[in-house]
């Protein structure tokens, strides 16, 4: 009889396999729509060329010496983010049981555990087994975020309700705005939520999930400003939805 040989060794894992998932939805880009025409950011630009330039005391700088350079429209983005961190792991203990001094030893199981004497800081003598294993635990955390263009916080008034484009990407490549890095959602959700304790034994389950990214483009008007005897220059923000002020 001819014996078969196989050259393949057989690996077993030492530890056992700490799985991870992420589950992360695909971002979507919301552009609003411009309710105000530039002729009337050009009404409002006008009737602050005297406010502008202050010179001393009471007196204001005329209008006629003020010229407007500029007026650009670009769209101030804001991001909406929400997800959960769960994990569910082992981590190793230890318990102590105080004993009776005169026994030499317990019985759990198959196992025989040794009594070992303890000294407290009393100075009294006990006797005492360890009981080694390890604890099941199960934590969460979650979080909805919204963040400016620089992953700061923002509030949630900041973000009026308005129409949207219809092709955002397109409004967006015509427009004088610079792309918020697009991960820098993700970025922050894992700052906030993604904790994985410092006590893990071994991992069972562990799940990023992440269920919203919305990326939401704000119209913004830009007005350039300058004084025509001193070529001082200054810079004045309307809201595109509004026509109002928000920036002086």
């Amino acid at each position: 009889m001819t014996e078969t040989t196989y050259d393949e060794k057989i690996v077993i894992s030492a530890e056992p396999k700490q799985p991870f998932e992420e589950k992360i939805v695909s971002q979507k880009t919301v552009v609003y729509e411009t309710l105000v025409d530039t002729v009337v950011i050009k009404i409002a630009a006008e009737n602050l060329k005297d406010q502008l330039f202050p010179k001393y005391g009471f007196l204001k700088t005329q209008p006629e010496e003020v010229s407007i350079v500029s007026i650009e429209k670009y769209y101030k983005p804001y991001i909406m983010v929400s997800g959960k961190y769960e994990v569910d792991y082992y981590r190793k203990r230890v318990c102590t049981i105080m004993v009776a001094n005169d026994v030499s030893e317990v019985l759990i199981g198959i196992d025989k555990l040794k009594p070992k004497q303890v000294t407290d800081s009393f100075g009294d003598v006990y006797s005492e087994i360890e009981l080694k294993g390890e604890e099941h635990v199960k934590k969460k955390a979650a979080a909805s975020l919204v963040l400016d263009g620089i992953g700061r916080d923002a509030s949630l008034k900041e973000l009026p309700s308005a129409p949207s484009e219809r092709n955002p990407e397109e409004v967006l490549a015509k427009s004088c705005t610079e792309k918020v890095p697009p991960e820098l959602d993700l970025s922050v959700l894992r700052t906030r939520i993604f904790k994985r304790p410092t006590d893990v034994s071994w991992i069972a389950n562990e799940l990023f999930e992440v269920n919203e990214r919305v990326m939401i483009y704000i119209p913004i008007f830009k007005v350039l400003f300058r004084k025509g005897k001193t070529g001082q220059e200054k810079t004045v923000e309307f809201d595109g939805l509004t026509g109002k002020l928000i920036r002086k």
